[in-house]
């Protein structure tokens, strides 16, 4: 069974600091990449961070550089994503999905699955 279940946002002020938590059957996870994506009313999914299956390996986009960090524990089938210093811009649905493989990719189209999305909301 394929379950993908994004959990931990919220609304949160300027500055503050949220922690997305994604749970996963083991088929999704096992041996695959994970990414986290995120979307804002009226615009595409974007890329915001990947981790390899080893977990050796993690990819960013430019704008959360040094602000988030992207983490998973494969005994618990969890993937992670700690945000610091968010930014009113940061507000969106925040995705996360399984790539099937163990190699990171930052488009939409290499995801194979998707969990429901958790929204994040950063005031200013």
């Amino acid at each position: 069974q394929v379950r993908l279940a994004e959990s931990g946002g919220g609304l949160v002020q300027a500055g503050g600091s949220l922690r997305l938590s994604c749970a996963a059957s083991r088929r999704t996870f096992s041996g695959n990449a994970m990414g986290w994506f995120r979307q804002a009313p009226g615009k595409e999914r974007d890329f915001v961070a990947g981790i390899r299956w080893s977990g050796g390996s993690t990819y960013y986009t430019d704008s959360v550089k040094g602000r988030f960090t992207i983490s998973r524990d494969n005994a618990k089938d969890t993937v992670y994503l700690q945000m610091n210093s968010l930014k009113p811009e940061d507000t969106a649905v925040y995705y996360c999905a399984a790539k099937l493989g163990g190699y990171v990719g930052t488009d939409v189209n290499q995801y194979d699955y998707w969990g429901q999305g958790t929204q994040v909301t950063v005031s200013s």
